[in-house]
């Protein structure tokens, strides 16, 4: 994991398509703007995972694969 700093409208370049910026920082929140093509999906870990897991009808609790290697996670 590349582990990055940025000030509060800074922002961080992926692949030459997607721009993650800094939009503001309030305590221990921090909002993220991100900017990328149509065709690019982009979720919260959770709501991925609850979408791979209604795909596959996994019981939310109990033994679960795990959405690790995903492409949309990486």
């Amino acid at each position: 994991m590349l582990v990055l700093s940025r000030k509060k409208d800074e922002s961080i370049l992926i692949n030459d398509s997607i721009v993650v910026t800094i939009v503001d920082i309030r305590g221990d929140k921090v909002k993220i703007g991100i900017d990328a093509p149509r065709d690019v999906a982009v979720h919260r870990q959770e709501v991925l995972e609850s979408i791979l897991r209604e795909k596959l009808k996994l019981p939310e609790s109990g033994t679960e694969e795990s959405c690790e290697g995903s492409p949309a996670l990486n």
